[in-house]
C-alpha cells in the first residue's frame, strides 16, 4: 500500500509526474498559501497605516506643484469620517503595494511543481523582463502625471472666475491609477510573446492584421488610462504598439517558420 506524502514534499520534486497530490492536498496547499497572502497584507496595511501620511504628503506634493498658480485650488473633505477613511484607502493601497510582490512568489510556488522542466523555463526567462516593464512602463507613468494634470487645468480658462473645490486624495489616487494602469499597459509585449509562443496566435497573423492590433492597443490604452484624456492615451498607445510589434518581431525570429522545416525536411530526402 502506497504511503501518501505530505504537500510540502511537492516543491522538491523536479518532475511533477513523480507526485500526484489529491484534490484534498492541493486545496489544503491552496488555502496555505491564500492565509500566508492574506496574513502578509494584513500585517502590511496595518504597517502602511502609520506611514499612510507622510507618502501622502509626498505624492500630494508632487500632483500639487503641477497645478497652475493661477488657479485657486482647495481640497475639501465632505464629512467627518472622510480623513479617516482617506488613510484607511491610503494604508490599504501601500499593504496591496508590499504584499504583492510576495503574491506573486505564493502562487508561482503553487504552480510550479505541476510544470516540467522545459515548462518552467520560458517562464523563469521573461519574469525578469516583465518586471522590468512593468517598471519602464510606471516610470512612464510618473512622467505622464505632470501634463495631464495642466491639460486638465487648462480648460479652466474657458471659465472665468472659477476655482477648484475636490475631495483629498483625488490627486494621489489619480497618480497611483495612472503609475499602476501604465506599468499594467506595459505586459502587453510578454503576453504577445508567450501566445504566439505556445501556438495560440501566431506572429505571421500578427503582422497581416497589424490595423487591427493597433486599433485594439489604442482602445486598450483608452480603456487602462484613468484620466481618460487623448494625451495620455497617446503616451501608453505608442509605446505599446512599438514594444508590441518588437515582441511579435522577436518570436518572429527566435521559431523556425513552417516553411523553414519543410525545406529541411526535403534537405533531409535530397
Amino acid at each position: 500500500m502506497a504511503l501518501a506524502r505530505t504537500p510540502n514534499r511537492r516543491n522538491s520534486s523536479e518532475d511533477p509526474e513523480e507526485f500526484r497530490a489529491t484534490l484534498g492536498e492541493h486545496l489544503d496547499e491552496l488555502r496555505s498559501r491564500i492565509l500566508r497572502v492574506a496574513g502578509f497584507f494584513v500585517v502590511a496595511s496595518t504597517a502602511g497605516w502609520f506611514v499612510a501620511i507622510p507618502v501622502y504628503d509626498i505624492l500630494q506634493g508632487i500632483a500639487y506643484k503641477s497645478i497652475p498658480k493661477w488657479l485657486n485650488y482647495q481640497e475639501v473633505f465632505r464629512t467627518f469620517t472622510d480623513p479617516f477613511m482617506l488613510q484607511l484607502r491610503m494604508a490599504i493601497t501601500l499593504g496591496i503595494a508590499v504584499s504583492l510582490p510576495f503574491a506573486v512568489y505564493e502562487v508561482w510556488g503553487f504552480v510550479k511543481p505541476g510544470l516540467k522542466s522545459n515548462e518552467r523555463k520560458p517562464v523563469v526567462a521573461l519574469l525578469p523582463v516583465s518586471c522590468l516593464l512593468f517598471l519602464l512602463g510606471c516610470w512612464v507613468g510618473w512622467v505622464m502625471v505632470p501634463p495631464t494634470i495642466i491639460w486638465f487645468c487648462s480648460f479652466f480658462n474657458s471659465f472665468k472666475g472659477s476655482v477648484l473645490y475636490q475631495e483629498p486624495g483625488t490627486m494621489v489616487f489619480l497618480l497611483i491609477k495612472l503609475v499602476v494602469a501604465f506599468g499594467i499597459g506595459f505586459q502587453l509585449p510578454i503576453v504577445t510573446f508567450a501566445l504566439t509562443k505556445i501556438g495560440v496566435i501566431s506572429s505571421s497573423g500578427l503582422f497581416r492584421s497589424w490595423r487591427h492590433a493597433t486599433v485594439a492597443i489604442f482602445v486598450l490604452s483608452m480603456i487602462l488610462t484613468p484620466s481618460g484624456d487623448p494625451f495620455t492615451m497617446l503616451a501608453m498607445a505608442v509605446p505599446l504598439t512599438i514594444l508590441f510589434f518588437g515582441s511579435v518581431l522577436a518570436v518572429k525570429l527566435t521559431t523556425k517558420s513552417d516553411r523553414d522545416d519543410e525545406d529541411h525536411a526535403l534537405n533531409n530526402l535530397d
